[in-house]
């Protein structure tokens, strides 16, 4: 089933519903349609495009600020599925400052890594393994959400009202 982005009446990204969701908020006049996707989604007496983008029509307060969390599949999505040293496919994540020598469990401190590289690294940090990091980690981009909840890229349609210019 496709899905549809779902903004605040201050074109902010809110979250990702169904398509099917997306057409009962139109139906119930909550939000407006401003991008479709192919295909048209039929009833007894209407038809309907099917929504990729819509924009609630009230503001909804958002009490907290959204936050990624930190596990194994968003660190791969940030860091494309590539080892930090090397760019072969990563299987494993690694602390940079490693856990042993003090190093914690954060977005700055936490990596993709290969089997081999991860295992040539071992307790040690890049620099005493004599290993480099090939970009830095950080903390992923303001939308990154978005990815972790699709499991990869969103729709082209939606860069536009997305937070997409930083690199994550």
């Amino acid at each position: 089933m496709s899905r549809a982005l779902v903004l605040n009446a201050s074109y902010e990204p809110l979250s990702v519903v169904s398509s099917r969701r997306a057409v009962v908020l139109l139906l119930r006049e909550k939000a407006v349609m401003l991008e479709s996707a192919e295909g048209t989604w039929h009833s007894e007496r209407s038809s309907f495009a099917v929504p990729s983008v819509i924009r609630l029509t009230h503001y909804v307060k958002v009490p907290y600020a959204r936050r990624i969390p930190l596990n194994r599949r968003a660190v791969f999505l940030r860091d494309e599925s590539k080892c930090q040293y090397c760019s072969r496919p990563a299987e494993n994540i690694d602390h940079v400052h490693p856990r042993t020598q003090g190093g914690q469990h954060t977005w700055e401190n936490v990596v993709a890594a290969c089997r081999r590289c991860n295992t040539k690294k071992g307790g040690r940090t890049p620099s005493e393994a004599g290993m480099r990091l090939l970009r830095q980690p950080r903390v992923p981009r303001r939308d990154g959400w978005i990815m972790v909840t699709l499991g990869g890229s969103p729709d082209p349609v939606w860069r536009q009202y997305l937070d997409l210019a930083a690199t994550g």
